[in-house]
């Protein structure tokens, strides 16, 4: 039996876990990000972010971690006296993005002020199989190796589900509809596409993913390449986002506005949405399924009448 750990997570997915897996008593520090489930805020904040990312637009956050990166600025910044008084047993952090949540920078300062080497736990998910390979490593390290392996049952199970889903509708004898081509943008001014886990998301959900591909990096994109791959539908989830501050976000670019934009396929035919990034895509835990569920009811919402998930998850957005 492994010993009771006292645990930080630099990562929230990874805070998520921990709390799916039971082991939340032994969690003694989080980041300003780990706000899922609510008692996550109630932990001591050991990293927050250099900058209020709530009161500024996406170009400006944008411009902001260019110009943070340009001068060798951090764009987290670590309490050192709550992590001093917290002296951890296990840091569990990530190496996909450091923009996202700290990043070898803020591993190295916390250990030079730690003055000893803790366990660490680097999370590098570039995949749902490498998002449930990161659950068993986190459950294996806390002594829940079981409760890892239920947990992952779990999720495969919802996946089986809505890939029994499309099945069926791939093998109804009526004519065979196109399946649709589907754009997820991370950012939008300027426009990235969501890549990693995301297009995976998307394929098993029922659609084609466009403009990136499984377990590559989100990339910067142009309208004029949107404009090429003229999408059935889009999806508004920029990273960290919830539904309220994306529907702003899209008002602010005018991009209504924009004859191009309006000439899409997706836009003409009303199928924009946004869903709630910052809990279901942004984040590879536990509630990147429900993002799959949320993707199978806006691809095939006939087919996914029965499934259920979250109020408020995403919405279509008018003209």
């Amino acid at each position: 039996m492994i010993a009771e750990k006292r645990i930080i997570s630099f990562l929230p997915s990874a805070t998520e876990i921990l709390y799916e897996i039971g082991v939340d008593s032994q969690i003694i520090g989080v980041t300003h990000e780990c706000n899922y489930p609510n008692e996550a805020k109630t932990k001591p904040r050991v990293i927050n972010s250099s900058f209020d990312a709530s009161t500024i637009s996406s170009k400006e956050i944008e411009d902001k971690i260019v110009e943070l990166f340009s001068n060798g600025k951090d764009i987290y910044v670590v309490n050192d006296k709550i992590l001093k008084e917290l002296k951890p047993d296990l840091i569990v952090a990530q190496g996909i993005c450091e923009v996202c949540s700290p990043f070898t920078k803020e591993i190295k300062r916390a250990i030079s002020i730690l003055g000893y080497n803790p366990q660490l736990l680097i999370m590098d998910p570039h995949s749902l199989s490498d998002i449930f390979d990161n659950i068993y490593e986190i459950a294996e390290n806390v002594g829940k190796t079981k409760e890892g392996q239920n947990l992952v049952n779990s999720l495969k199970s919802k996946i089986n589900e809505i890939k029994k889903i499309n099945e069926l509708k791939n093998n109804k004898k009526e004519k065979k509809k196109k399946i649709p081509r589907i754009l997820c943008l991370e950012w939008i001014d300027p426009f990235f596409t969501a890549g990693h886990w995301v297009p995976e998301m998307v394929g098993i959900a029922g659609g084609i993913n466009g403009l990136s591909k499984s377990k590559e990096q989100s990339r910067r994109t142009s309208l004029e390449e949107i404009i090429r791959f003229d999408p059935d539908k889009i999806i508004l989830m920029p990273c960290g986002f919830n539904i309220d501050r994306t529907i702003k976000e899209f008002k602010n670019t005018n991009l209504n506005k924009n004859r191009e934009w309006n000439n899409l396929r997706a836009i003409k035919n009303n199928e924009l949405y946004a869903v709630d990034a910052g809990s279901y895509f942004s984040k590879p835990g536990p509630r990147t399924i429900t993002g799959i569920e949320i993707l199978a009811k806006i691809i095939s919402p006939n087919e996914s009448k029965d499934i259920k998930i979250p109020e408020n998850s995403y919405v279509k957005l008018d003209n």
